[in-house]
């Protein structure tokens, strides 16, 4: 009897000693739900409608589509300002060359005129007779106005012509008859135009009835 309770006190003590081992199940529970969850979520299908996926793909073509318009209206832009620039510069270049072209043209048509002038300046010197200086004169003014003529340059009529204020510059004037009223008698300098600019006017005597002629014709 003894022994049996020995044999029990003994037993009683290394069940005692041994430590009593506890799984938690609730974290088995939560780690296999977890694991669950996540693949759920990773194989959940996508809840748009099928018109609106393909309404955004039509959206981002159509996004992508304007950017590339655009990148190519910006080249074109860009390239047709240069064309503009060097079409603009090439006809500057024109113009300048033609303007000297021009300036260089009338200098040697009055090269002529210069050498008439030393021929009369040297028939003074030599004391040539009236008429060979004269002669000489003449052809000077008329290279010079062939020179003019060339260039564009128009003489202005005046004496016998109606006063006009707007080419004519009246000096002074002088009594005529009443039918002569107005009509430019004499030219002291003449006047120049150039196409339909003007250069300069005439200064001109015009003709002035008188007061009492007028009245007499009335």
């Amino acid at each position: 009897m003894e022994s049996l309770t020995k044999n029990n006190q003994r037993k009683l003590s290394e069940e005692e000693a041994e430590p009593v081992r506890v799984t938690d199940r609730r974290r088995i529970h939560m780690n296999e739900a977890g694991t669950n969850e996540g693949k759920e979520t990773e194989s959940a299908p996508s809840l748009k409608p099928t018109y609106v996926e393909e309404l955004e793909s039509r959206t981002k073509a159509a996004e992508n589509r304007i950017l590339e318009i655009q990148s190519r209206f910006d080249q074109l832009r860009q390239q047709l300002q240069r064309e503009t620039d060097e079409t603009r510069q090439r006809l500057n270049r024109a113009a300048e060359e033609r303007a000297h072209r021009d300036k260089a043209d009338f200098i040697a048509a009055l090269l002529p005129v210069i050498d008439n002038l030393w021929r009369a300046i040297q028939a003074v010197d030599s004391e040539g007779s009236l008429e060979t200086l004269a002669a000489g004169v003449r052809g000077t003014a008329a290279n010079f106005e062939s020179a003019l003529s060339a260039a564009g340059v128009e003489p202005i009529r005046s004496v016998g012509q109606q006063f006009n204020p707007e080419v004519h510059e009246a000096v002074d004037t002088v009594p005529v008859d009443p039918e002569q009223d107005g009509i430019i008698t004499a030219e002291y300098s003449r006047g120049f135009r150039i196409g339909d600019r003007l250069l300069r006017p005439a200064r001109v005597q015009v003709g002035r009835a008188q007061e009492e002629h007028k009245e007499a014709v009335r």
